[in-house]
């Protein structure tokens, strides 16, 4: 599947069947056992990732590429940077808006539309955290490279890493597809995608995050 069409799945998806669960989710709501699993690995990746960036971020932009509810964004903001937060999804766009405390809504630009946009501006730093879990290495490559050309530093992402289990969760979904499910991840090894995006720039595992059904790899991209 294209760049354009797994973009297009994950717009529908998201936008359109998954807004409001994913509303709750990212929110204090109660949610389901298995939910709060992926609700507090979701919080350690986002530690995480921010854990990657400079300590001083006062003044530094940097693009939230794949937003979401607005969590990154938020905690971003508060610790001083520029932040423009962009999502295929402007349901949850509208969602981050809503959510930001007015005390940084100075600090931040939102916009819908494809991360990859030139667009967008130039940047210091890129965050993107489960944006790019449902793309092959070649197009995790030529977004990197798309990304890394307006960034002066780092470009932190999160991929599926590809263990046992979601290897068999791969499988099932690409043996018994369903019009309604999510779209599916495609599991990488770190050490593979390395050797793919080597010509452009070179990588750093960040260390891998389980939390119950939460699975997931954070990397740091420098040209």
């Amino acid at each position: 599947m294209t760049y354009d069409a797994t973009r297009a799945r994950v717009e529908d998806y998201f936008d359109r069947t998954a807004t409001r669960t994913w509303e709750r989710l990212t929110s204090d709501a109660p949610v389901s056992r298995i939910r709060e699993t992926v609700r507090q690995g979701r919080d350690r990746m986002r530690a995480r990732m921010l854990g990657a960036l400079p300590r001083d971020l006062d003044g530094v932009r940097v693009l939230d590429a794949g937003c979401g509810a607005g969590q990154m964004t938020a905690e971003l903001a508060a610790r001083g940077a520029l932040v423009t937060a962009v999502d295929i999804s402007p349901s949850l766009v509208e969602i981050a808006r809503n959510r930001l405390p007015a005390d940084l809504q100075g600090r931040v630009t939102f916009a819908s539309g494809d991360m990859l946009s030139a667009h967008l501006g130039d940047f210091d730093h890129v965050v993107a955290m489960d944006s790019l879990i449902y793309y092959t290495g070649a197009d995790i490559h030529a977004a990197l490279a798309a990304l890394s050309a307006r960034t002066s530093g780092s470009v932190i992402f999160t991929v599926a890493p590809r263990t046992p289990l979601l290897m068999t969760m791969w499988y099932a979904g690409k043996m018994f597809p369903r019009s309604d499910r999510s779209p599916i991840m495609i599991p990488h090894a770190p050490a593979t995608l390395a050797q793919t995006v080597r010509a452009t720039g070179a990588l750093r595992d960040l260390g891998r995050i389980t939390s119950g059904f939460y699975i997931s790899q954070a990397l740091e991209f420098t040209k």
